[in-house]
């Protein structure tokens, strides 16, 4: 079962939470987060690069201690406040007519270490090593990461219990996304819900932030080396964490661009395909159940943009022309965890065994697109000469990621995306 706590929360006060929150550290470049920086932007302590002009490198000394100094300051000027007792949070996320509803808590490092918390993705070192050096300067995590649960009848009647109250925050986002955040400070209830997680919740699944994890069990490892007196029960032995029931999150599509053909004319590109998949122009002859009469590649007007229909079926866009692709039986093997899924198929399919394109983490020929940009992204990238050719898939289900995190099997990489992602400065957890 998991281990996890409640804390007291470093956060801002209800009137100036919109001027602090900010998106996660990875979703903006550096420019994007100056020009949206405000004042009490969280930007300021999450990318401090920014405080510099030209702006500074991401790694550089004099930007981490601008980050431990911003960070002071906010403090100092009451911009966060750290709240007087220890308690659990709800946080809702609405995009359109879905809202997911999480407890932020706190989940131990020794969980990660012993497989309890499971991952379905491989780490890099270099980027863990860089998030291990934020919460280690911070001693805190600034910022949360994203898990999912299986569903509890009771956890889900405190939380909406909870959600019936007047929020601590409510505000949109600049993506129109609402966030509400409501305090759960009742100590029984507190004490119910480390219950709750302690005796029937068996594992935590992570959904976003994999580096963010194994960074922040590393410093608590790091930690429990330097004190001669570890007791497993320190501050530093747990990270924040948002959880939510799986049953309320939902993947979107991740998808594929890629720059040429690996030498081939784009007519034995199609006929390479063929081997594999059945294709199907989406041209606008093809409207109302018409027939094109073109060889591929067609030639013909296409004005709408093709989704994919469901697993194994595949939208593609080259030359002005969507397709859809559909993979033929005995490509795929249903009863493996990883062989099911569509970024596998294309990734055996199509990129490596016709495009050449062996390593997806380190080819510079191919790039990936999450799909809350939408399918126009990738044919705006294609039309623009950037890109040859690009790939739709239809998304992962939390019960394959599931699936795959039991089993202790890794997904290709650039497979899940999650929307709406969390805001960052609504809870900070501090290591002492």
């Amino acid at each position: 079962m998991v281990r996890v706590k409640p804390f007291a929360a470093i956060r801002p006060p209800k009137n100036l939470v919109t001027e602090v929150a900010a998106p996660p550290y990875d979703v903006l470049n550096s420019e994007e987060a100056l020009a949206m920086a405000g004042e009490k932007s969280l930007l300021h302590i999450t990318k401090p690069e920014i405080d510099f002009t030209p702006i500074a490198g991401e790694h550089e000394q004099r930007t981490y201690d601008k980050a431990v100094e911003n960070f002071k300051v906010w403090k100092q000027k009451g911009w966060l406040v750290q709240d007087e007792k220890e308690k659990y949070y709800v946080y809702a996320q609405t995009m359109g007519n879905r809202t997911q509803y999480g407890l932020v808590l706190c989940a131990h490092t020794d969980d990660y270490a012993s497989g309890v918390i499971k991952k379905h993705e491989l780490t890099r070192k270099d980027k863990e090593d860089d998030r291990m050096v934020h919460v280690r300067i911070q001693n805190a995590n600034i910022e949360p990461v994203f898990f999912a649960f299986k569903d509890h009848a009771e956890l889900g009647a405190i939380v909406a219990k909870a959600a019936a109250g007047e929020p601590e925050y409510k505000f949109v986002d600049e993506n129109n996304f609402t966030h509400t955040f409501w305090v759960i400070d009742d100590d029984a209830t507190i004490a119910r819900i480390t219950e709750i997680f302690t005796q029937d919740i068996d594992a935590f699944y992570v959904a976003d932030g994999h580096h963010r994890t194994a960074a922040a069990a590393r410093v608590g490892a790091e930690k429990k080396a330097q004190n001669p007196n570890h007791t497993g029960n320190e501050e530093y032995n747990y990270f924040m964490a948002v959880c939510f029931p799986e049953s309320e999150l939902a993947i979107i599509d991740y998808n594929r661009v890629v720059k040429d053909l690996n030498g081939l004319t784009t007519k034995e590109f199609f006929k390479a395909l063929e081997e594999d998949f059945e294709i199907e122009c989406k041209c606008d002859c093809t409207k109302d159940g018409g027939k094109c009469n073109c060889e591929y590649p067609c030639h013909c007007q296409c004005s709408e943009i093709y989704h994919p229909c469901g697993l194994h079926n595949f939208s593609m866009y080259i030359e002005g022309v969507w397709y859809s692709l559909t993979a033929k039986p005995g490509r795929y093997n249903d009863n493996d965890p990883i062989g099911v899924l569509d970024v596998t198929i294309l990734s055996n399919l199509v990129l490596d065994k016709i495009l050449g394109i062996k390593d997806l983490r380190t080819s510079k020929r191919i790039d990936f697109v999450g799909g809350i940009r939408g399918l126009g992204e990738l044919s705006r990238r294609v039309d623009s000469g950037e890109m040859k050719v690009a790939f739709a898939l239809y998304p992962v289900s939390m019960q394959q990621l599931i699936n795959i995190a039991d089993t202790g099997n890794i997904m290709p990489p650039k497979t899940t995306w999650f929307e709406p992602k969390l805001r960052s400065g609504l809870a900070i957890h501090s290591l002492v």
